[in-house]
């Protein structure tokens, strides 16, 4: 199990830096703490969205390094969660059926469950990724 392979991309990175005053790209890289900063300061009034701008290259070579690749794709999920996820088509991806249902007729679990993904998606994709190895 190497944690050296490219698990996130840069690209996407800055894609969700665009939503990053809800902190979007911090979430993605894995830095669920400040991630929820941004989510509630709105990039701390932009300041530190701004600042990201350079920071993203490093959390994304300590992403690659701290999540393990494998069959289930870290960039397609988040992608699916940022722009899909109140339909719970990133769950589906993951073959987490009936809590993709559930988000699908709960709008995400009332919003609230967009938090808690936010939070833990990696460690989830993480998870698959091991199950299927």
């Amino acid at each position: 199990m190497t944690r050296s392979e490219n698990t996130h991309s840069i690209l996407i990175g800055y894609l969700l830096w665009i939503f990053g005053f809800m902190g979007a790209h911090r979430f993605y890289f894995g830095k669920p703490v400040t991630g929820t900063i941004w989510f509630f300061t709105l990039g701390l009034l932009f300041i530190g969205w701004i600042i990201d701008l350079l920071l993203i290259p490093g959390m994304n070579s300590q992403a690659d390094r701290r999540f393990l690749a494998g069959p289930k794709d870290y960039n397609v999920s988040w992608i699916l969660l940022t722009f899909l996820g109140l339909l719970g088509i990133h769950r589906f991806y993951l073959g987490k059926w009936l809590t993709g249902l559930i988000w699908l007729l709960t709008g995400g679990l009332f919003l609230l469950g967009y938090l808690y993904d936010y939070w833990t998606l990696n460690e989830q994709i993480d998870d698959v990724n091991g199950k299927l190895r």
